[in-house]
């Protein structure tokens, strides 16, 4: 299991690693995305600087198990957070299956750790 820990682990890191730095750069599609769930943009910043934290959390994670599973776990709380404020707002799909998705990776994560 130690493999799926870390593909995981990697995987989940490279994505919110690129998410988090693009709220924090302020790119045109944050700076939309979080005026259409009616986020203030110091907040939605806050949201990027949690994602590059989780990402940071997973791969030092993989030599420190209990922040791996801190940051993995907040994961799952930040993406079911933003399923539920996709569906309040009554977006498509294709807006609210990826936190979804996102989040039963972190699941999948988190029992590859403790199968490990």
């Amino acid at each position: 299991m130690f493999v799926a820990t870390v593909v995981l682990s990697v995987l989940l890191a490279v994505a919110f690693l690129a998410t988090g730095a693009a709220k924090l750069a302020g790119l045109r599609p944050m700076r939309d995305n979080a005026a259409h769930l009616g986020f203030p943009y110091p907040a939605w910043r806050g949201i990027g600087v949690l994602e590059v934290a989780a990402a940071a959390g997973l791969l030092v994670g993989l030599a420190w198990a209990p922040l791996g599973v801190a940051a993995a776990v907040g994961l799952v709380l930040l993406m079911l957070g933003a399923a539920v404020l996709h569906l309040r707002h009554r977006d498509a799909a294709g807006q609210t299956v990826p936190s979804l998705a996102f989040a039963l990776l972190a699941v999948l994560l988190l029992v590859a750790r403790a199968l490990s």
